[in-house]
């Protein structure tokens, strides 16, 4: 929604409260702000002092508060004015089309629990528990009033089925950060936590955290491993967000000081029953009917295993149905009872159908909750194809699994048999087996997020059946992405930013005993570069070691072997590979030295041969080292063989992959003072980082520009780069670079003539290259403070 649309609604809604219309400074003070703009920012372009910018946006906030009858600051107004307009529009169209939506047929009965929780949130309350049993519809529910109650955001939570398979809360917000507020969460917790609540604040978001109680323990409070769930629950009770949560679970939820609202959800009443049953064209039996209702409590899942079952096996007749099946030893009220026999009768009835259901026992339904058509039929290995669409209609028909646009679940409980079933059967492991192998060929190149995830799941059914090496193999596995890159499946999660959720599935591997060195050994190199991001630089520079050994060991045993070629020369990058990282992770700790020795390292071991390009990039790197040194000669020398081969090969037309050494060179040729070829390069590197959003290599690139801009006098130019640079890295908890750019910006403070403001940020970049262990960094600093604040 655009500020356009809202101020053509406003045109119309605050003349019809307040008999007064928008000025036209009102008008383009909401448009700036709805942009993001400063008052000073909007008196500029207006044509105004900036005092009267700000006098005219009083009276508009005043004005909005007073006709829209909620507070509407500078702050929250675009998040406010979107959420009521949206709303506005919802009531609109319900008036105006009173029939139900297609989509939602199966949503009948539910009017007075929508009325109960809009009276719940009318009253203030930002957590509410839908209790009930299985099956009772709680999901559905949940689902339907957030979709219908003009959140601006819906996010989703669904809680593993089993304990042991329960996502991180750290994971989870990452995941909402990244994917549904843009935003890069941060390398602690608490930050991250922080930068979730500002989002609730501001935003009407609604939230869905699904089938709790796996995670709670006997007194209904969060199990030991997953108490960090508390402090997520405390933030979305706080009185001062703008969202909603429903939790669903079959278990009360009772932690200590959290403000949460439990709802006892019923069954559904005979009279919705009785027209679920009508819109799938049963004739309704109505004595049967009202005894069946009875029996099964009026659960929603009950009530759609019913239908399937009459339609069917019985030809619809709901009487002839009940009377073969009524004397059944099931807990009338139980619906795992209901489940078994259901599941039991499918067994009986059609044993292909029943197998398949074992099996889909297996998918985790977290990640990715919902299994394409090809997912079912790869567990169809044994059934001949002809047969296989007969056997899922059977499934559907008997509503044992959900469906919907060709995408396919099961319900929590019909879930928990069919995976207990798959366990103690022989097909447990080659179950695991084909899954796996669906996800790795379901997908073929990695362009969204999404499709990263989709290829991880076959690490999680490899896992399952405790083959680590098999798991380790699918982060290594190759595709082509989003950078134009043939990249393991691991760096492009960790390009991607999905870090910590990669670190432990990393170390999940390496833990555990597997057979080929030569994984391990690339393992270790994906966990350094993950760790490096991470400001963990010494451990990483451990696991590049471990890399380097590995590759070492296994290299000396190929020596004189003709009939590995492949293998040695996948042996060797990894080697000049992990020698290449420590050396960018010395530069980091400012051990020039050492960095030095590295980089000719790499140049001895790759240059002329099939691994040139890492000779290349170490050359770029060791002229920037030895612009640091002040060895300008060879700094010159190295730096220009470089840019002559860039710009008179084919270089160039593959900065998506070499965008983080052309900003290096950026920054060597801003060192020995020529900009202009400077600019030249980060220019390349800029656009190559916006187009492919690789975030860090964006920020230092800002963080050279700002370097130049200060150089030349252009302070006003520099301190807004400098401003976007921070707020980058910021975001994506690169420490490393967020203290260098700390550093550049006291320095152009401190040309400035600003002494406060250049200590604080000089503070700043101390303080965290104290976190990170790196005392070179912080002598530096202290002789660069000493020598520019000495009189």
């Amino acid at each position: 929604m655009d500020a356009e649309a809202v101020l053509a609604w406003l045109d119309t809604t605050i003349p019809a409260q307040t008999g007064e219309r928008l000025s036209e400074l009102q008008k383009v003070i909401l448009q700036q702000v709805w942009q993001g703009r400063k008052y000073l920012e909007i008196a500029n372009y207006y044509g105004c002092t900036e005092g009267h910018a700000k006098d005219v946006g009083s009276q508009l906030w005043k004005l909005l508060s007073l006709a829209l009858k909620q507070k509407i600051t500078k702050s929250n107004c675009r998040s406010t004015l979107e959420r009521i307009v949206k709303k506005t529009s919802a009531i609109a169209n319900l008036l105006h089309h009173p029939t139900l939506n297609p989509e939602n047929a199966n949503f009948i009965g539910r009017t007075a629990a929508i009325a109960h929780l809009n009276n719940l949130v009318d009253q203030g309350i930002k957590v509410i528990v839908i209790q009930g049993e299985g099956g009772v519809g709680k999901t559905t529910l949940a689902q339907q009033y957030l979709q219908t109650q003009g959140f601006e955001l819906v996010l989703e939570l669904l809680m593993a089925k089993e304990t042991q398979n329960i996502t991180a809360v750290e994971y989870v917000i990452e995941e909402w950060l990244k994917q549904d507020f843009q935003e890069e969460p941060g390398v602690e917790f608490g930050v991250t936590l922080g930068r979730l609540k500002r989002q609730l604040h501001n935003r009407r978001i609604g939230v869905l955290i699904d089938n709790l109680e796996p995670a709670l323990d006997g007194q209904g409070q969060l199990i030991a491993p997953h108490r960090n769930y508390v402090e997520l629950l405390r933030v979305l009770a706080d009185a001062r967000v703008e969202s909603v949560t429903l939790i669903t679970s079959r278990d009360r939820l009772c932690e200590p000081g959290i403000n949460v609202e439990h709802y006892r959800l019923p069954g559904l009443d005979q009279t919705a029953w009785q027209q679920f049953f009508s819109n799938r064209g049963l004739a309704i039996d109505l004595p049967t009917l009202k005894t069946m209702h009875r029996a099964y409590g009026g659960n929603a899942k009950a009530m759609g295993i019913l239908c399937g079952s009459i339609q069917a096996d019985f030809d619809g007749d709901m009487a002839v149905y009940w009377h073969e099946n009524h004397a059944d030893p099931l807990s009338a009220t139980d619906l795992k009872n209901l489940v078994v026999s259901q599941i039991n009768r499918l067994q009986v009835l059609d044993p292909q159908a029943y197998q398949l259901l074992c099996r889909l026992g297996c998918y985790r339904y977290q990640d990715i909750p919902q299994i394409p058509t090809q997912g079912l039929l790869s567990l169809l290995w044994d059934v001949p194809s002809s047969q296989h669409r007969q056997v899922i209609a059977s499934l559907r028909n008997r509503s044992l699994v959900e469906c919907h646009q060709g995408q396919y679940w099961l319900h929590p409980v019909i879930r928990g048999e069919a995976i207990a079933r798959l366990r103690q059967s022989e097909e447990w492991e080659i179950t695991n087996y084909k899954a796996a192998e669906f996800w790795t060929a379901s997908v073929k190149q990695i362009a969204t997020f999404k499709d990263a995830l989709q290829a991880l799941e076959a690490y999680y059914h490899y896992l399952e059946i405790n083959k680590f090496e098999l798991a380790g193999k699918v982060i290594l596995k190759s595709r082509n992405n989003q950078w134009g890159q043939f990249l393991p499946l691991g760096s492009t999660l960790y390009r991607m930013g999905w870090l910590q959720p990669l670190i432990a599935a990393i170390n999940q591997v390496i833990l555990n005993v597997i057979n080929s060195d030569v994984n391990i050994s690339e393992l270790y190199n994906i966990l350094g570069d993950l760790y490096w991001i991470t400001g963990k630089i010494h451990l990483a520079i451990t696991c590049q070691e471990k890399t380097i050994n590995l590759a070492s060991q296994l290299l000396k045993s190929l020596v004189g072997s003709l009939d590995n070629k492949h293998q040695i020369y996948y042996l060797t990058m990894l080697e000049v590979d992990s020698l290449l990282s420590i050396g960018l992770y010395k530069i980091d700790l400012w051990e020039l030295e050492a960095a030095v020795q590295l980089f000719q390292q790499v140049i001895d071991l790759a240059q002329n041969t099939a691994h040139h390009r890492w000779a290349e990039k170490a050359m770029v790197c060791l002229s920037l080292v030895y612009s640091y040194l002040k060895q300008y000669e060879a700094s010159y020398r190295l730096a220009d063989a470089i840019y002559h081969s860039m710009t008179t090969e084919n270089f160039l037309e593959q900065t998506g992959r070499f965008a983080y050494f052309i900003q290096i060179l950026g920054q060597t040729y801003v060192n020995l003072g020529e900009f202009t070829k400077a600019k030249e390069l980060f220019t390349i590197a800029l656009s190559c980082a916006e187009e492919s959003h690789y975030m860090q290599v964006k920020a230092k690139t800002l963080n050279g520009l700002a370097e130049i801009h200060r150089q030349q006098t252009e302070y006003g130019l520099a301190l807004a780069k400098h401003s976007q640079a921070i707020e980058l890295l910021e975001k994506i908890g690169a420490k490393c670079d967020l203290a260098i750019a700390y550093l550049q910006l006291a320095l152009t403070e401190q040309s400035m003539g600003n002494i406060h403001e250049s200590k604080m940020n000089f503070d700043k970049s101390i303080q965290l290259f104290t976190e990170m262990n790196a005392p070179k960094q912080r002598e530096k600093i202290l002789s660069i403070i000493k020598l520019r604040f000495s009189d």
